[in-house]
């Protein structure tokens, strides 16, 4: 799939089917996240694959936007060190990036995904972070549900020339 083909029909795919998604397709939008650009080239991001039903289950019932998980094989959970030396503050944008890239490539892949946020809304940090043993200095950033789409969505133009600005608002 082309660059921009990729980017202008991936949409948010919440219905999928029960195959399981192969180890090696995760590992490969694992790569892709790891291939974000981060500040400094800190990378302060880490990851943790999602392949048990009750924890994915879990999750479902404990975020009240998550409840897809519930029938999605697999998910990722992106989470982040914010206590990197140089660029502290950065952690946050550098995980977006990551998260954008891995939802590139699982649509590359032919893979549903969505992108559900975590941070900064502290009880789904905390019981997120109980669920999995997260340590406490990292925190739980996003996951993306993933698996084979049992429902289909055609791209869409979001480009809106109102937005735009030439030199000054």
């Amino acid at each position: 799939m082309e660059t921009m083909e990729a980017i202008l029909t991936r949409r948010s795919i919440r219905k999928y089917l029960p195959d399981p998604v192969g180890r090696d397709i995760i590992e490969s939008i694992l790569r892709a996240g790891m291939g974000a650009p981060s500040a400094g080239d800190e990378q302060p991001w880490h990851f943790i694959i999602i392949d048990r039903h009750d924890l994915l289950e879990k999750i479902s019932e404990m975020h009240p936007y998550a409840k897809m998980l519930k029938n999605s094989p697999a998910a990722l959970l992106i989470c982040a060190d914010p206590n990197v030396p140089k660029f502290k503050d950065y952690w946050i944008q550098d995980c977006s990036a990551a998260c954008e890239n891995m939802l590139l490539a699982a649509h590359d892949q032919g893979l549903g995904a969505v992108w559900i946020g975590i941070y900064p809304a502290e009880k789904l940090v905390a019981g997120t972070r109980e669920l999995l043993g997260i340590p406490e200095h990292i925190v739980p950033f996003a996951a993306i549900s993933l698996g084979y789409p049992a429902e289909e969505k055609p791209g869409r133009s979001r480009y809106e020339v109102s937005r735009i600005h030439d030199n000054s608002w």
